[in-house]
């Protein structure tokens, strides 16, 4: 049984996974979100609100999944651009349910209207067999409080290096460096979580793509990334803290065996939905580890 807040976009076929050299990207203004202007308006609206609620939030380029599809053992990924005020302001607002039941009215297609921001997971897993797991802050704009796994988003600002970041257009993109960088940002974003350095964790493998229902429907990319440290070390670098150890108050081990049946454990209902589809794309998928 799947837990309604989470649905599975794409689950790789076998346990080997998918490396970068096995996923490609189609970059296309047709992948962006779809305008409704009796809706645009709004919102400028829901941010403004949102920005006073929290004052530290702010706006930023990202990658909108629109599709995707897998021939002759190659992914392709097919990629617009949006951004975090336009994610808040649709997938995250109480509006979202009907902007989908237009989305299937108007175009067939219930995310058409929506943000849809790409973002990236990673199963974190160590030499002595423990999975890393993130209390979340309080400060933080998703699922405060929560427990997570190391994650964020792969940034268009990271390819288009030298453009501002509101300037950046498709055409300031090249679809391999934005490959390499959907497949570094979940490494960066393990070193500035958790304070890990980049030389002791092996390449990532893509495990699938996993939906969060509660922001209707937002994809992730989950991946498993074998680090070259035990538990204890990476306590012990997290507990140095690392450039965004604001966004957590606390590190959770937890065995491969804990892992594989912790849907069926009280901690469960404690793991904000990004970190419950990992977990279930990593028991479906099951990768092998590559040393």
């Amino acid at each position: 049984m799947m837990d309604s807040e989470i649905s599975i976009m794409f689950q790789c076929p076998s346990s080997q996974g998918l490396t970068e050299e096995q996923v490609h990207v189609d970059l296309s203004p047709r992948y962006n979100r779809c305008r409704l202007p009796q809706y645009e308006p709004q919102i400028e609206v829901i941010w403004q609100q949102k920005c006073s609620e929290k004052p530290w939030l702010f706006n930023g380029s990202k990658f909108r999944i629109h599709s995707v599809s897998l021939e002759r053992g190659i992914l392709y990924i097919r990629l617009g651009l949006t951004c975090y005020r336009d994610f808040i302001a649709t997938n995250w607002a109480l509006e979202a349910p009907s902007l989908q039941q237009q989305g299937l009215k108007d175009l067939g297609n219930s995310q058409a209207y929506l943000a849809e921001p790409l973002g990236v997971g990673a199963m974190l897993h160590t030499i002595d067999d423990k999975f890393v797991f993130l209390r979340r802050s309080q400060q933080v704009g998703e699922a405060p409080g929560q427990i997570d796994i190391p994650g964020g988003h792969p940034e268009p600002k990271a390819v288009a290096q030298g453009i501002p970041e509101e300037a950046i257009h498709l055409e300031h993109l090249s679809q391999d460096l934005v490959v390499k960088e959907l497949f570094f940002s979940v490494m960066a974003e393990i070193r500035d979580e958790v304070n890990i350095p980049l030389n002791f964790l092996k390449k990532p493998i893509l495990m699938g793509i996993a939906r969060n229902n509660t922001s209707a429907g937002r994809a992730s990319a989950e991946f498993y990334i074998r680090c070259a440290l035990t538990a204890e070390e990476v306590n012990r670098f997290y507990w140095e803290g690392g450039p965004e150890a604001q966004e957590s108050t606390n590190i959770i081990f937890l065995k491969r065996e804990a892992i594989l049946r912790l849907e069926n454990t009280p901690m469960w209902s404690e793991l904000c939905p990004s970190a419950k589809g990992a977990v279930k794309l990593y028991n479906l998928v099951q990768p092998s580890p590559r040393d």
